[in-house]
């Protein structure tokens, strides 16, 4: 079927050209005439006239069920948004200095994440003086990608932007 803009639909007694394209509900084409030709030959069988190409030369015009038709689009819609996959990003935050057992736990909600197939973004803030052993969040990060890397890879390397350094996990496939 044609992809065709809801916006630019001009339906029934809108269409005002003097000579179109005329195409069958079923597909066949009718040949070129009057507007108030085809118009008259909808109404006659209960549908509606729509131009479904007006850029053409003459515009092009089906003989259709209008209704039916947008009923049709919208459910065509409805289902390509439902199969789209949303992917959303969560974030994990570390210290440079973090105990083991506090590293674990963030780990494990990590790899929860990652198993439902949500980016995970693991950042490190540093206060104060930490700025002077940013070394040490690197080490972290580094350790934190190293005990995930069987459920994600490594989307976005360790990178440090003003007192925050962060990497990015993507799920494996």
């Amino acid at each position: 079927m044609l992809s065709i803009n809801k916006n630019e639909l001009m339906v029934n007694e809108k269409i005002r050209d003097r000579e179109i394209r005329l195409i069958d509900n079923d597909g066949t084409a009718l040949g070129i005439m009057t507007s108030k030709e085809a118009q008259r030959l909808a109404n006659s069988r209960n549908l509606d006239l729509v131009k479904i190409a007006p850029q053409a030369s003459p515009p092009v015009c089906k003989v259709m069920d209008y209704g039916k038709y947008m009923f049709d689009l919208a459910k065509r819609e409805k289902e390509a948004r439902k199969k789209q996959k949303v992917i959303s990003v969560k974030e994990v935050r570390l210290s440079a200095s973090i105990e083991e057992h506090d590293f674990n736990f963030k780990l494990k909600n990590a790899i929860k994440f990652l198993k439902n197939g949500d980016k995970v973004k693991v950042s490190i803030r540093f206060r104060g003086r930490e700025m002077n052993y940013t070394s040490l969040g690197q080490q972290t990060l580094e350790k934190f990608a190293k005990a995930v890397d069987e459920v994600a890879v490594v989307e976005r390397r360790p990178k440090i932007e003003g007192r925050n350094m962060f990497m990015i996990l993507n799920p494996k496939p």
